[in-house]
C-alpha cells in the first residue's frame, strides 16, 4: 500500500490518510461572518473526496483581524450555530475538520473593519492600499491573545476536530514573529524570544480553554521575502524548535506574504488582467504594469518548500511536518513521505479544481492533480467572487 494511504495521528487524531486540504479563503461567508450553504458545500465534497485531514480558510478571531468580506468568522458566539452545521457537514461524510484561526493584522482596511489597521509596530505604508497600522498597546495585545483563546474554545463547541494557528503569510502572529514588521524594543520585539513572546501567549491562552486532547497545529512561514529580512528558514527552525517544546501537535510550513509578496505563496502564473481588475480605477494601469513585471519569475517548482522543510523537520522531533507547495505528482509526494521530509501532503490549489483528486489517487483514475496553477482561484477571491476553479484554457 502506497504510504499516502497509511494511516497517521495529529496529537490524539487518527487521519486515515496523509492528505491535507491546506486552508484557502473561500470568499462564500455572509458579510457578517456566517457561513452558508455554498461554504458547507465546499467542505462536504472534500469529506467525500476522502481528503484525509481537512483545514479550512482562515476564520477571523475578532473584527479589527478581519481580512476581507465575506469571510468566516470566529469572533462571537452568535457563529457557533453556522460552524457546528459545518462540522457536521464533514462528520456525516466520515471526514476530519481543523479551523484555522487568524488576525489580520496590518494586511486589512479600515472599511472592512471599521477602524484603522493594528500591527506590532507601525511601520511604513504597505505597498496594496497604502495604509500606515497603528502600534498595538499592551491593552491591544492583551485582548487579542484572549481573542485567540475564546475563539479556539468555540472551535471546540463547534465541534472541530482541531485547530490551527495562521502564523504564515504576513499577517498578525506572523508579523509579530518577523524583524520586517515588529520594530518594537519592548517586551514583545527586540530579540528573537521577544518576537515570539505574542505566539507564546496565544498558545498558552488556548492551551487554558481547550481540553488537551484537541490536536493545535501552526502553520509557519519559513521565508517571508519581505523588502528587508523578515522570518528566513533559520529563524523558522528556532520557532519550530520552540514551539516542539511547547507542546504543538503539528507544524504546516509556506512562505511568502499577502501584501509584499503573494506570488511567493503560490508559485506558477500571474493572472494580471483578474488582479489589475480588483484594483479602484485609478490604480489600475498602474498595477497592471507592475503585476506584468512578475510574469515569468515566479513559475511553479515541484515541492517549492522541500529545502525548508529539511531545516524544520530535524527541529521538531515527533511533532508532524506538513508541507504544501507544488505537490503535484503521486510519485513525488511518495518520494516526499519516504525521504522523511515531510509526514503529510498539503494542497491548496489542487482541491479548488478536484475535490475528489484524493479518491481519484486512491482507485487508480489518475497520478497527478490537474490544476496548472494558473491561480485564478486566488485572484477571484480577492475580487469578492467566491472560491472555485476559473482556469480558462489559452
Amino acid at each position: 500500500m502506497s504510504r499516502l494511504f497509511s494511516p497517521m495521528k495529529i496529537g490524539c487524531l487518527e487521519l486515515p490518510n496523509r492528505f491535507v486540504r491546506s486552508a484557502t479563503f473561500e470568499g462564500m461567508a455572509k458579510e457578517n461572518g456566517q457561513v452558508t450553504d455554498d461554504v458547507m458545500k465546499l467542505y462536504r465534497n472534500l469529506a467525500k473526496g476522502k481528503v484525509g485531514l481537512i483545514i479550512t480558510g482562515y476564520f477571523y478571531v475578532n473584527q479589527v483581524g478581519k481580512s476581507f468580506s465575506n469571510q468566516i468568522g470566529i469572533h462571537s458566539d452568535e457563529m457557533i450555530r453556522g460552524l457546528k452545521k459545518l462540522v457536521q457537514e464533514v462528520h456525516d461524510q466520515d471526514g476530519k475538520v481543523v479551523f484555522q484561526l487568524a488576525h489580520a493584522g496590518r494586511q486589512t482596511t479600515k472599511r472592512v473593519t471599521g477602524q484603522s489597521p493594528i500591527g506590532p509596530s507601525a511601520k511604513g505604508r504597505d505597498p496594496i492600499f497604502f495604509v500606515k497600522p497603528r502600534e498595538m498597546d499592551e491593552d491591544d495585545i492583551q485582548e487579542t491573545i484572549r481573542s485567540f483563546g475564546k475563539a479556539a474554545k468555540r472551535a471546540v463547541e463547534a465541534g472541530a476536530d482541531g485547530i490551527q494557528l495562521h502564523g504564515a503569510h504576513g499577517y498578525l502572529i506572523n508579523q509579530f514573529l518577523s524583524p520586517f514588521y515588529n520594530t518594537r524594543n519592548d517586551a514583545w520585539g527586540e530579540s528573537e524570544e521577544g518576537r515570539f513572546r505574542f505566539l507564546e501567549q496565544v498558545l498558552l491562552d488556548i492551551k487554558r480553554a481547550i481540553p488537551k486532547e484537541i490536536p493545535i497545529m501552526i502553520k509557519l512561514n519559513t521565508h517571508d521575502h519581505t523588502p528587508s529580512e523578515g522570518v528566513t528558514p533559520g529563524l523558522a527552525a528556532y520557532y519550530a524548535g520552540r514551539l516542539a517544546e511547547m507542546g504543538i501537535d503539528a507544524v504546516e510550513i509556506s512562505s511568502g506574504t499577502a501584501f509584499y509578496s503573494f506570488m511567493d505563496i503560490c508559485r506558477g502564473r500571474v493572472p494580471v488582467q483578474e488582479l489589475a481588475d480588483t484594483m479602484p480605477f485609478w490604480k489600475k494601469p498602474i498595477a497592471k504594469i507592475k503585476l506584468s513585471r512578475l510574469v515569468g519569475k515566479y513559475e511553479l517548482e515541484e515541492g517549492y518548500h522541500i529545502e525548508a522543510a529539511k531545516i524544520i523537520k530535524p527541529v521538531l522531533g515527533d511533532v508532524p511536518l506538513l508541507l504544501v507547495g507544488g505537490m503535484r505528482r503521486v510519485e513525488h509526494m511518495e518520494e516526499v513521505l519516504e525521504q522523511g521530509y515531510a509526514d503529510f501532503i498539503s494542497m491548496s490549489r489542487p482541491f479548488v479544481r478536484e475535490p475528489f483528486l484524493v479518491k481519484r489517487i486512491e482507485t487508480g483514475k489518475t497520478d497527478r492533480a490537474s490544476c496548472v496553477s494558473c491561480n485564478r482561484c486566488l485572484a477571484a477571491t480577492t475580487d469578492k467572487r467566491p472560491l472555485r476553479c476559473y482556469y480558462k484554457p489559452e
